[in-house]
Protein backbone atom coordinates (compact mmCIF):
# COMPACT_ATOMS: atom_id res chain seq x y z
CA UNK A 1 0.00 0.00 0.00
CA UNK A 2 1.07 3.52 -0.18
CA UNK A 3 -0.18 6.03 2.19
CA UNK A 4 -1.33 8.69 -0.16
CA UNK A 5 -2.71 12.34 -0.02
CA UNK A 6 -4.05 13.24 -3.13
CA UNK A 7 -6.77 12.98 -5.42
CA UNK A 8 -5.27 12.27 -9.34
CA UNK A 9 -7.24 9.44 -10.73
CA UNK A 10 -3.81 8.81 -13.27
CA UNK A 11 -1.84 8.12 -10.06
CA UNK A 12 -1.14 3.85 -10.22
CA UNK A 13 -1.64 2.96 -6.31
CA UNK A 14 0.07 0.10 -6.78
CA UNK A 15 3.45 1.53 -8.46
CA UNK A 16 6.12 2.37 -5.75
CA UNK A 17 4.57 1.15 -2.38
CA UNK A 18 5.73 -0.07 0.44
CA UNK A 19 5.96 -3.50 1.87
CA UNK A 20 4.89 -4.74 5.19
CA UNK A 21 7.67 -6.91 6.45
CA UNK A 22 8.01 -6.59 9.76
CA UNK A 23 7.62 -9.31 12.19
CA UNK A 24 4.28 -9.29 13.30
CA UNK A 25 3.19 -9.15 9.81
CA UNK A 26 4.72 -12.38 8.68
CA UNK A 27 5.43 -14.26 11.86
CA UNK A 28 4.47 -18.33 11.27
CA UNK A 29 3.79 -17.78 7.58
CA UNK A 30 5.22 -18.80 4.52
CA UNK A 31 7.07 -15.90 3.57
CA UNK A 32 8.60 -15.23 7.36
CA UNK A 33 12.10 -16.34 6.04
CA UNK A 34 12.51 -14.05 2.95
CA UNK A 35 10.25 -11.23 4.83
CA UNK A 36 12.90 -11.36 7.46
CA UNK A 37 16.14 -12.15 4.86
CA UNK A 38 14.76 -8.63 2.99
CA UNK A 39 14.66 -6.51 6.07
CA UNK A 40 17.74 -7.08 7.22
CA UNK A 41 19.14 -6.44 3.51
CA UNK A 42 20.41 -3.05 2.06
CA UNK A 43 17.63 -2.55 -0.04
CA UNK A 44 15.69 -2.93 3.03
CA UNK A 45 14.46 0.87 3.74
CA UNK A 46 13.22 1.19 -0.34
CA UNK A 47 10.86 -1.48 0.23
CA UNK A 48 9.69 -0.88 3.71
CA UNK A 49 9.80 2.97 4.20
CA UNK A 50 6.61 4.60 4.63
CA UNK A 51 6.75 7.94 3.98
CA UNK A 52 3.41 9.36 2.99
CA UNK A 53 3.22 10.61 -0.49
CA UNK A 54 1.59 14.13 -0.86
CA UNK A 55 0.47 14.71 -4.75
CA UNK A 56 0.95 18.20 -5.08
CA UNK A 57 4.33 18.21 -4.38
CA UNK A 58 5.20 15.15 -6.50
CA UNK A 59 2.79 16.78 -9.43
CA UNK A 60 4.81 19.87 -8.84
CA UNK A 61 8.17 18.27 -8.52
CA UNK A 62 7.71 16.36 -12.19
CA UNK A 63 6.00 19.00 -14.39
CA UNK A 64 9.24 20.66 -13.73
CA UNK A 65 11.61 17.91 -13.53
CA UNK A 66 14.87 18.46 -15.53
CA UNK A 67 18.01 16.79 -16.53
CA UNK A 68 21.59 18.57 -16.66
CA UNK A 69 24.02 16.15 -18.30
CA UNK A 70 27.02 18.36 -17.39
CA UNK A 71 26.55 18.04 -13.33
CA UNK A 72 24.83 14.65 -14.27
CA UNK A 73 21.55 15.80 -12.02
CA UNK A 74 17.87 16.30 -11.65
CA UNK A 75 16.68 19.79 -11.11
CA UNK A 76 13.36 20.47 -9.83
CA UNK A 77 10.92 22.64 -7.92
CA UNK A 78 8.00 22.42 -5.37
CA UNK A 79 5.94 24.80 -4.42
CA UNK A 80 4.50 25.96 -1.47
CA UNK A 81 3.16 29.26 0.64
CA UNK A 82 5.43 31.89 1.98
CA UNK A 83 4.58 34.00 5.25
CA UNK A 84 1.97 35.95 3.55
CA UNK A 85 0.10 33.30 1.77
CA UNK A 86 2.00 33.57 -1.71
CA UNK A 87 2.90 30.88 -4.04
CA UNK A 88 6.55 29.91 -4.01
CA UNK A 89 8.74 28.05 -5.88
CA UNK A 90 11.85 26.62 -3.89
CA UNK A 91 14.16 24.87 -6.37
CA UNK A 92 16.04 20.79 -5.51
CA UNK A 93 18.87 19.66 -6.95
CA UNK A 94 20.08 15.94 -7.04
CA UNK A 95 22.22 13.45 -8.34
CA UNK A 96 22.72 9.55 -7.76
CA UNK A 97 24.65 9.97 -4.90
CA UNK A 98 21.76 12.03 -2.92
CA UNK A 99 19.12 9.46 -4.35
CA UNK A 100 21.67 6.55 -2.81
CA UNK A 101 21.93 7.86 0.55
CA UNK A 102 17.94 9.02 1.00
CA UNK A 103 17.12 5.06 0.62
CA UNK A 104 20.21 3.99 2.27
CA UNK A 105 21.38 1.31 -0.96
CA UNK A 106 24.58 1.02 0.19
CA UNK A 107 25.52 0.39 -3.67
CA UNK A 108 28.22 1.86 -5.39
CA UNK A 109 28.73 4.12 -9.03
CA UNK A 110 31.73 0.92 -9.56
CA UNK A 111 28.72 -1.46 -8.74
CA UNK A 112 26.98 -3.02 -12.01
CA UNK A 113 24.15 -2.57 -13.31
CA UNK A 114 23.98 -5.76 -15.69
CA UNK A 115 24.42 -9.17 -14.83
CA UNK A 116 24.70 -12.00 -17.47
CA UNK A 117 21.56 -13.76 -18.91
CA UNK A 118 22.84 -16.86 -17.91
CA UNK A 119 23.63 -16.19 -14.14
CA UNK A 120 19.68 -14.92 -13.89
CA UNK A 121 17.99 -17.31 -15.91
CA UNK A 122 20.27 -20.29 -13.45
CA UNK A 123 18.61 -18.60 -10.87
CA UNK A 124 14.97 -19.36 -11.64
CA UNK A 125 15.19 -22.59 -11.31
CA UNK A 126 17.00 -22.43 -7.87
CA UNK A 127 13.87 -20.36 -6.97
CA UNK A 128 11.68 -22.97 -8.16
CA UNK A 129 10.81 -21.55 -11.78
CA UNK A 130 8.65 -24.28 -14.30
CA UNK A 131 8.06 -21.71 -17.21
CA UNK A 132 10.10 -21.82 -19.93
CA UNK A 133 13.59 -20.52 -19.95
CA UNK A 134 13.31 -18.28 -22.78
CA UNK A 135 9.59 -17.05 -22.29
CA UNK A 136 8.65 -14.55 -19.90
CA UNK A 137 9.51 -14.28 -16.03
CA UNK A 138 5.86 -14.00 -14.21
CA UNK A 139 5.65 -14.19 -10.39
CA UNK A 140 3.22 -17.42 -10.78
CA UNK A 141 5.95 -19.39 -12.32
CA UNK A 142 8.28 -18.88 -9.19
CA UNK A 143 8.10 -21.29 -5.42
CA UNK A 144 5.51 -18.89 -3.50
CA UNK A 145 8.46 -17.99 -1.08
CA UNK A 146 10.21 -16.11 -4.01
CA UNK A 147 6.91 -14.99 -5.79
CA UNK A 148 6.43 -12.83 -2.58
CA UNK A 149 10.03 -11.67 -2.68
CA UNK A 150 9.55 -11.24 -6.83
CA UNK A 151 6.16 -9.38 -5.62
CA UNK A 152 7.64 -6.90 -3.18
CA UNK A 153 10.66 -5.82 -5.48
CA UNK A 154 8.17 -5.14 -8.37
CA UNK A 155 5.78 -3.29 -6.49
CA UNK A 156 7.98 -0.92 -4.64
CA UNK A 157 10.91 -0.58 -7.30
CA UNK A 158 9.34 -1.14 -10.29
CA UNK A 159 9.26 1.51 -12.38
CA UNK A 160 6.41 0.92 -14.90
CA UNK A 161 2.55 1.23 -14.01
CA UNK A 162 0.93 -2.27 -14.48
CA UNK A 163 1.95 -5.51 -15.44
CA UNK A 164 2.54 -6.72 -12.29
CA UNK A 165 2.99 -10.23 -12.76
CA UNK A 166 5.26 -9.71 -15.46
CA UNK A 167 9.34 -9.54 -14.16
CA UNK A 168 11.63 -7.23 -16.36
CA UNK A 169 15.17 -7.72 -16.72
CA UNK A 170 16.39 -5.53 -14.67
CA UNK A 171 14.01 -6.36 -11.61
CA UNK A 172 15.64 -9.78 -12.07
CA UNK A 173 18.99 -8.67 -11.84
CA UNK A 174 18.01 -7.07 -8.62
CA UNK A 175 16.78 -10.08 -7.00
CA UNK A 176 19.28 -12.67 -8.42
CA UNK A 177 22.22 -10.27 -6.83
CA UNK A 178 19.65 -10.40 -3.34
CA UNK A 179 19.82 -14.16 -3.67
CA UNK A 180 23.37 -14.41 -4.46
CA UNK A 181 24.52 -11.30 -1.93
CA UNK A 182 26.25 -10.08 -5.42
CA UNK A 183 26.81 -6.35 -6.00
CA UNK A 184 24.53 -3.96 -7.62
CA UNK A 185 23.91 -0.63 -8.63
CA UNK A 186 20.41 -0.16 -7.77
CA UNK A 187 20.73 3.54 -7.49
CA UNK A 188 21.85 3.85 -10.96
CA UNK A 189 18.99 1.93 -12.04
CA UNK A 190 16.05 4.09 -10.70
CA UNK A 191 17.91 7.11 -11.78
CA UNK A 192 18.43 6.47 -14.91
CA UNK A 193 14.37 5.44 -15.11
CA UNK A 194 14.18 9.12 -13.55
CA UNK A 195 16.25 10.65 -16.29
CA UNK A 196 14.31 8.49 -18.95
CA UNK A 197 10.81 9.85 -17.38
CA UNK A 198 12.21 13.59 -17.66
CA UNK A 199 13.08 13.16 -21.41
CA UNK A 200 9.43 11.79 -22.04
CA UNK A 201 8.36 15.19 -22.43
CA UNK A 202 4.63 15.41 -22.05
CA UNK A 203 4.03 11.66 -22.04
CA UNK A 204 5.58 12.14 -18.71
CA UNK A 205 3.82 9.68 -15.60
CA UNK A 206 3.93 10.13 -11.81
CA UNK A 207 7.17 7.83 -11.61
CA UNK A 208 8.62 6.74 -8.44
CA UNK A 209 6.38 9.10 -6.07
CA UNK A 210 7.24 7.69 -2.77
CA UNK A 211 10.95 8.26 -3.64
CA UNK A 212 10.29 11.63 -4.98
CA UNK A 213 8.64 12.52 -1.84
CA UNK A 214 11.33 10.96 0.37
CA UNK A 215 13.88 13.03 -1.65
CA UNK A 216 11.92 16.40 -1.36
CA UNK A 217 11.59 15.54 2.22
CA UNK A 218 15.12 15.05 2.40
CA UNK A 219 16.08 18.61 0.70
CA UNK A 220 13.16 20.57 2.71
CA UNK A 221 12.25 19.65 6.06
CA UNK A 222 8.57 20.29 7.59
CA UNK A 223 7.35 21.38 4.31
CA UNK A 224 4.39 22.25 4.56
CA UNK A 225 1.63 21.50 2.46
CA UNK A 226 1.20 23.14 -1.13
Amino acid sequence: MLEYVGKGKDWDKGHNVYCLLDETSTKDTVVEEIAKFLREREIGKALTDKTVVYESHVRTFWNSARYEESCKSIYSAVRTKDENGNDVDLEMKFNVGDLRRVLELGDTDNDPTILSERLAKGMWYIMGFTGHINGKMTKTSFSNAYKFLMHCVVHSLSHRKGAYDETSYYIMNIITSLVLNRRYNVSQVIFEYLKENIKAGDDRYIMYPRFIMMTINDHFKDLPIG
